[in-house]
């Protein structure tokens, strides 16, 4: 990404965060949290990961179907918020960043390989070889 768009994404990141949190807050029970924001080149389209505090997968799914459905009415928030920042406000599309569940689940692999490897007797074959 060049530099301008960074810039932009960072903008629209704050920018979406804050009125998901503000005006949205009542119809997004489940606690949201915009977790990055790419834009296309030419700034037509932006994808939003957001991650959902939420028991279940389909609760988290259901959250950004809810995204979605109001999409147009952030949209307009977004261009009420940053008229004199940017031309024109980019189309928003909404994705569920599982960062945080693929990281956990990651840790227990790791966990469960150590409990596994400290549970067996060590063998001739685990020891370095010395010549």
């Amino acid at each position: 990404m060049s530099i301008r768009t960074e810039r932009v994404a960072s903008l629209f990141q704050r920018e979406i965060a804050g009125i998901l949190g503000t005006e949205f807050a009542d119809q997004l029970h489940p606690m949201v949290t915009v977790t990055g924001v790419r834009v296309t080149a030419d700034l037509s389209i932006a994808y939003v990961d957001v991650s959902v505090l939420a028991d279940s997968m389909g609760q988290k799914q259901a959250v950004v179907l809810k995204l979605k459905d109001l999409t147009p009415r952030i949209r307009k928030s977004l261009g009420n918020a940053i008229r004199h920042q940017v031309k024109s406000i980019p189309e928003l599309r909404f994705f569920l960043d599982e960062t945080l569940e693929h990281a956990s689940r990651m840790d227990a692999l790791f966990g469960k390989i150590r409990e596994e490897k400290a549970a067996r007797p060590e063998s001739p074959s685990d020891e370095p070889a010395s010549d």
